[in-house]
């Protein structure tokens, strides 16, 4: 059986588990244990019954590996119009439909199939697999793990991390910071607007001074940032309040992100806010009801991927690839939080991303194939002559 194939086989099992950010992976990630089990790897499984880790290695206990990431959950498929079912895969005219097959379980089962291939064979550099739980959400998997390896020895040096870029290496991508801020009010009668506390139009001052921020972050993007846009962006996703249009509504949410280019501007714009509610909406809220607050949630708040001038897993893929050159992307990814233990770390991955997140999610297997060949060679330079 090709590497291929038995990629296209486990991507099919894989798919038919519903690993929603908001369900449980625990059986996914069974799934992938044994498989790395059975190639040889010493695997641990870090989590609950729920939600869960995994970290296996091959080779040689020793520091300077290569490690292989993906995330094992996917985006929701509520409201969306599938032709089929998302969790059953199937081809079409060389294209592979189901919910993950592009972000990101075709990487994962690739990974997975190249521990096979090397079942039995001396490495001289160890090879490392983390299947994470809960990206989409704020890269809560991911973080936890990064605590556990904090306090080890024998790190990898080199981190891939296969989000789908086409096959195209990137070295650097923003930040991604997620925020629920709540207001609260003092309900009342329509008729009387002064004698309560509206969350809502609260809400809509602070949405307002997002905004304004939004555009003056344009003015601060530095002159060599090599993304597009090139500044920090902020994007208001999703505001709820209210019950009916006589009634002061006494609650408001407001979620948020931004996507810093530089720490410097995610600081600014938490200071700022921060003073706005202190000095102008808490003032003008507690005037007329003391129980008035505002409080804001992290969602997550997951560091961007720098670019930096020497760049050991850069080198390593585009020498697999035959790339020239590395390249960035909006998006934020897993890779950021293992470049913060020293890694050097690169994205690189099957599909576009233009296909994530949407209904009739698909990859192309020469896409797949593609993948496959880089990770062949990965391993025949991780293997004794």
């Amino acid at each position: 059986m090709s590497d291929l194939t038995a990629t296209v086989d486990l991507l099919g099992e894989l798919v038919a588990y519903p690993t929603i950010s908001t369900d449980p992976n625990r059986a996914i990630i069974d799934l992938l244990a044994g498989r790395l089990t059975a190639a040889g790897a010493q695997v641990e499984v870090m989590g609950d019954s729920h939600k869960a880790n995994l970290w296996a290695t091959l080779g040689p206990d020793e520091a300077g590996g290569v490690l292989l990431s993906g995330h094992t959950d996917v985006v929701p498929v509520a409201d969306q119009d599938w032709t089929g079912d998302p969790f059953v895969m199937r081809e079409d005219q060389g294209r592979l439909y189901g919910r993950g097959t592009c972000d990101m379980k075709g990487f994962v089962a690739a990974a997975t199939v190249l521990a096979n291939t090397l079942r039995g064979r001396t490495l001289t550099r160890p090879l490392h697999f983390a299947f994470t739980h809960d990206e989409e959400t704020g890269c809560l998997g991911a973080q936890a793990l990064i605590e556990v390896l904090r306090t080890r020895p024998n790190l990898p040096s080199v981190a891939i991390i296969g989000e789908p870029t086409s096959m195209q290496v990137i070295d650097a991508h923003k930040g991604c910071f997620e925020y629920r801020t709540r207001f609260t009010g003092a309900e009342g009668h329509g008729s009387a607007p002064d004698l309560g506390v509206n969350a809502a139009e609260y809400a809509a001052r602070y949405v307002a001074r997002l905004l304004g921020l939004r555009e003056l972050l344009k003015t601060r993007a530095p002159s060599d940032s090599p993304f597009d846009p090139p500044w920090t962006t902020i994007n208001v996703g999703s505001i709820h309040s209210g019950v009916a249009p006589n009634v002061i509504p006494g609650k408001a949410e407001v979620e948020w992100e931004m996507r810093p280019v530089r720490d410097e501007d995610a600081d600014f714009v938490k200071s700022d806010l921060s003073v706005f509610e202190s000095e102008t909406l808490l003032p003008a809220m507690r005037s007329v009801s003391a129980i008035a607050r505002i409080e804001t949630d992290i969602l997550g708040e997951v560091v961007g991927l720098s670019r930096m001038e020497v760049n050991a897993a850069r080198e390593l893929i585009c020498g697999l690839t035959g790339a020239n050159d590395a390249g960035s992307v909006a998006f934020g990814t897993e890779a950021g939080l293992f470049q913060s233990l020293g890694m050097s770390a690169v994205i690189c991955g099957p599909g576009s991303i233009e296909q994530a997140h949407k209904p009739d999610e698909w990859i192309a297997l020469d896409q797949l194939s593609e993948c496959c060949a880089m990770l062949e060679k990965l391993g025949k330079t991780l293997t004794a002559v």
